[in-house]
């Protein structure tokens, strides 16, 4: 008669803390409501101020009949991953880190990799949570179409959110102090929203310019959002250019993060 083997009480006590660090980086997470502030909600902020200027909501020639706002929705969703990649997380991993909390975890059987999925979850969450919401703002409030190819939109955005934990990786990893990794963070943040188009939406660029910008992660993730929200697959080159940034970056954030 087959016999069933129970799972290890160290598999379920791992488990179960994992959990249970998982619920307390959420609440401390929801007591962080600057970063959810910048995280979930400026992205539909900013899209609605832009929204009510009337000249964006104007179609435009050369825009191939779009309006400006229409631009914006990705730049917004974007803008979500730049601000948790780049911003938020780097600050919290090297701040656990600095404070010896990944050392300490290292002696237990959850081990530092729980907390650091913890983050990954909420920050993922967040960005999900803001996407959806500018979104439903643009569409609601402005009338911007839903992408024609959801499932070009929706790989995108994986790939992006990839790319921009990957970065936030890599800076949390150089970083020897939270205040350091601010200031990186800082740094990076600038660039990173000119390549996604919060000044200037990637479309309306110069062609020399926006073809530089499509070799950053998010200037490529622009044109392929942009691609897949009118219709069409986004080219495949867009989105190798995303998931090389995601890779190299993933790769330099393993190879010098440290625990301690």
């Amino acid at each position: 008669m087959a016999t069933t083997t129970p799972p290890a009480p160290g598999g379920r006590t791992v488990r179960g803390s994992s959990r249970a660090v998982l619920r307390s980086e959420a609440r401390l997470f929801g007591r962080e409501p600057g970063a959810l502030f910048w995280i979930v909600v400026f992205p539909s902020l900013l899209l609605t101020v832009l929204g009510l200027v009337p000249a964006f909501r104007e179609p435009d020639a050369s825009l191939d009949g779009l309006r400006v706002i229409d631009l914006y929705v990705h730049v917004a969703v974007l803008l979500s991953m730049t601000v948790a990649g780049v911003q938020a997380l780097p600050t919290v991993l090297v701040g656990y880190r600095e404070r010896g909390i990944l050392r300490r975890l290292s002696a237990t059987p959850v081990g530092p990799r729980a907390l650091i999925g913890a983050q990954l979850v909420l920050h993922g969450a967040a960005v999900l949570a803001s996407i959806v919401l500018a979104v439903a703002v643009a569409r609601l409030a402005f009338g911007v179409p839903l992408p024609e190819q959801p499932f070009g939109y929706a790989l995108t955005v994986v790939l992006t959110a990839f790319a921009g934990t990957a970065m936030g990786g890599t800076i949390a990893a150089v970083s020897r102090t939270a205040k350091t990794s601010q200031t990186i963070g800082t740094v990076v943040f600038f660039p990173a929203m000119f390549s996604t188009g919060v000044w200037i939406p990637v479309q309306t660029m110069p062609d020399t310019l926006q073809r530089v910008v499509e070799l950053t992660p998010f200037g490529a993730a622009s044109q392929a959002l942009y691609e897949s929200a009118s219709g069409g697959l986004p080219q495949w080159w867009l989105l190798l250019v995303t998931a090389l940034w995601a890779v190299t970056l993933f790769a330099v954030a393993v190879r010098w993060f440290r625990w301690e």
